[in-house]
């Protein structure tokens, strides 16, 4: 299935009454080949995707609701587009359930059906909403830097390492990341962190390459990935992560994650943005 094909940017019916037949799923390798990711991975990681806008009705009729969280590994053979995850994730508002359970369950199967792999589940109920935090990416900002650019497709050449010299280990964050819908054109905005051991990443030109997706067409999900490969081949770091977290569009946030080195799950912790 093709983005195409799928019910972004199209009109639609929204249905209040379950039905999993609503989530669409897309090949991550369609955009994957084109940037040279073959079968084996060169990286590992989650896609952290939070909604915001779940309701159900209990046994006796009473609306709940909760925040869920989804996490879809990287190795999935598919993503799920994401107004067909809002239709159907809005199916449940007039659905009747026994428990916050038997949603997180229902949920949980469809979903990893969807993605074709085990997609974990977890519910907020609202007794836990006052727990939740935000925190801002750490590290070292790169919008800081005074500079000049003029270029908004993807141009990897803007990357470059001092090679020849000693290794460093840094964090570096910036929130200047815009990429656009490539069904609606639509605009994502989103804040990206890099952490790596490797040659000395010239911290301009990391920042103008960011800036450089600003015209860019791709889903969240393939922008991450491609930021990791073309790191990975022009700079030449030993280790690296990319961890990038975009605000909500119809009541979800996507927030993907890759790297080759740090099996941990990073911190699921909203942006003032998000």
């Amino acid at each position: 299935m093709t983005p195409e094909q799928s019910p972004l940017g199209k009109p639609a019916a929204y249905t209040e009454k379950y039905d999993a037949s609503l989530l669409f799923p897309i090949a991550r390798k369609n955009a994957r080949e084109p940037i040279g990711i073959g079968a084996q991975l060169p990286f590992f990681g989650t896609d952290i995707w939070n909604a915001y806008e779940l309701s159900w009705l209990n046994s006796r009729g009473k609306p709940q609701i909760a925040i869920a969280t989804f996490y879809v590994p990287a190795e999935s053979p598919n993503i799920v587009e994401s107004k067909s995850f809002k239709l159907y994730l809005g199916s449940f508002a007039q659905s009747a359930f026994d428990s916050a359970d038997a949603v997180r369950d229902t949920i949980k199967r469809d979903v990893s059906a969807s993605c074709g792999a085990t997609v974990s589940v977890h519910l907020t109920s609202p007794y836990e909403f006052g727990k939740l935090k935000m925190e801002e990416f750490e590290g070292l900002s790169l919008d800081r830097l005074d500079l000049d650019t003029d270029i908004y497709q993807p141009d990897a050449s803007l990357l470059t390492a001092a090679l020849d010299e000693s290794p460093v280990e840094e964090t570096v964050f910036s929130n200047l990341l815009k990429s656009n819908c490539p069904v609606t054109g639509q605009p994502d905005w989103g804040s990206v962190q890099i952490h790596y051991v490797g040659p000395q990443i010239d911290h301009a030109g990391l920042l103008r390459y960011i800036i450089s997706y600003r015209e860019h067409t791709g889903f969240h999900e393939q922008c991450v990935e491609k930021i990791f490969i073309d790191i990975l081949k022009a700079c030449q770091p030993v280790k690296l992560a990319v961890y990038a977290r975009y605000t909500r569009r119809g009541g979800l946030d996507i927030n993907p994650f890759r790297t080759n080195f740090n099996s941990a799950m990073p911190d699921n912790l909203r942006t003032a943005r998000q």
